[in-house]
């Protein structure tokens, strides 16, 4: 178990984010590797089928991994504040809450399959493969879930190498799964979606294994797990605040996908790849966030003010010098990259790729101050800011989805994601301000709004 209350704050986060960055980058192969192996061996319109519904996947993979980092945030607040009792509890709480969640929304998600897909406009020749794909990729979420469970867990408690190791041994394994799956047996675009849930799989059970070894203390008297009805809803609030705010972020990504769906099988692929791309530009922003909220958590129980402020400025500062080496990779090898994914020279989709891209790189220096301020709040214990950023952003993506794209078509879904984050950015930096993050000092006492 590792404190985040000690130490210069910039290199504290970034020591704990290279871990998480690099489970992060194997995490992103899973679906590189599914787009890489799909075209390569069932070609453009399988491929196509999977791009349709992945907005779906990402939607109920970011909604899980929201909840339990949001559970972890408590247990990071009773770790700085050396709380072993309370500790337990909300280890205990995570586990139960995240698997009841996760198996609800399984069940409820598997018998509307058909009104989500026909929601989406998909077309007639991809839908059986896009149900075929999206189907198992659903049935697996308990796995995704628990591996969440054990690795936000981790990570709360200062560990974020353990979860990475088990990342990349399952990384691998889904490499060979998928060709298995795929390229030897042939069960198609099923296939690929049977590896990776059975890749996380392995990920969950060394999880698992090394928990009970390491810290056979946690289990020693199970009653010692049982939360409380106090603690069950602080955990419920901070992990449906946390899956809210991401769903509303991948709820405005499908209702454009409904638009890029009947732009034509070109445009799904271009924008499947640029989205699979950029994702990786994405990747230090949201890790450095990820690592701010643990932060931000375990200091909150300590009181250390100066150490949040200080830790929230750095960090943006960092991730803006690594926006400027993005761009540059963006604009000089990115061509190559597409190229090289999506296995293909058609001219179309390399410049449509190309031209979203471009456009959105240049902004990724606002992106990073939204999840910088929204995953620090998170940490601090203000739910309801971060959720109100994200509706702002849901509201625009809806807008744009039902009134630009049907006009202007997908220029409107390159300009999108820029127009929202600006919009977003307004109330996390008034709240911000008007919650006195910046002016508080140690040993103030910590507001009951922020607990």
């Amino acid at each position: 178990m590792k404190e985040l209350t000690k130490g210069k704050p910039i290199k504290v986060i970034l020591m704990f984010s290279i871990p998480i960055l690099i489970g992060q980058i194997f995490q992103l192969l899973y679906s590189l590797v599914d787009t890489r192996i799909v075209g390569q061996f069932l070609g453009e319109e399988a491929l196509a089928s999977v791009g349709a519904t992945a907005t779906v996947s990402d939607l109920l993979v970011s909604f899980v991994a929201g909840v339990t980092t949001g559970f972890s945030l408590v247990t990071a607040f009773f770790f700085g504040g050396k709380d072993d009792k309370g500790l337990k509890k909300a280890i205990g709480g995570t586990v139960g809450l995240g698997i009841a969640i996760s198996l609800l929304l399984t069940v409820v998600c598997l018998i509307f399959i058909d009104p989500i897909l026909r929601f989406l406009h998909i077309e007639e020749n991809i839908v059986a493969n896009s149900k075929a794909y999206v189907s198992v990729i659903i049935g697996g979420l308990i796995v995704t879930a628990l591996y969440n469970i054990m690795a936000a867990t981790l990570r709360a408690v200062g560990n974020s190498v353990t979860p990475l190791i088990f990342l990349m041994i399952s990384t691998v394994s889904n490499v060979f799964l998928d060709i298995f799956f795929v390229a030897k047996l042939g069960l198609g675009v099923a296939g690929a979606a049977y590896a990776t849930v059975l890749a996380q799989m392995i990920s969950v059970v060394l999880c698992f294994i090394y928990v009970l070894i390491k810290y056979p203390e946690l289990f020693k008297n199970p009653a010692e797990l049982i939360p409380d009805g106090k603690l069950i809803v602080r955990l419920l609030t901070n992990g449906m605040s946390m899956g809210f705010m991401s769903s509303f972020v991948c709820i405005g990504t499908v209702c454009i996908q409904t638009q890029i769906n009947t732009f034509g099988t070109d445009t799904i692929i271009s924008h499947t790849a640029s989205r699979r791309i950029m994702s990786l530009f994405f990747m230090p922003g949201f890790v450095c966030a990820s690592a701010l909220a643990t932060f931000c958590g375990q200091n909150l129980g300590a009181g250390h003010w100066s150490r949040i402020k200080e830790g929230i400025r750095d960090a943006v500062l960092v991730n803006w010098g690594i926006n400027i080496i993005s761009m540059l990779i963006v604009y000089g090898l990115g061509k190559y990259m597409i190229r090289f994914l999506v296995v293909t020279d058609n001219p179309e989709i390399i410049s449509t790729s190309m031209h979203y891209m471009r456009f959105n790189i240049v902004f990724f220096p606002i992106v990073v101050m939204v999840v910088e301020f929204r995953n620090a709040m998170q940490g601090f214990g203000d739910t309801r800011t971060p959720i109100i950023s994200s509706l702002l952003e849901l509201l625009v993506k809806v807008l744009i989805a039902i009134f630009l794209a049907p006009v202007i078509g997908y220029e409107a879904i390159v300009i999108c994601e820029p127009v929202a984050w600006f919009i977003m950015l307004v109330p996390l930096a008034w709240g911000m301000y008007r919650r006195g993050v910046f002016s508080r000092k140690d040993g103030d006492e910590i507001p009951t709004r922020l607990i």
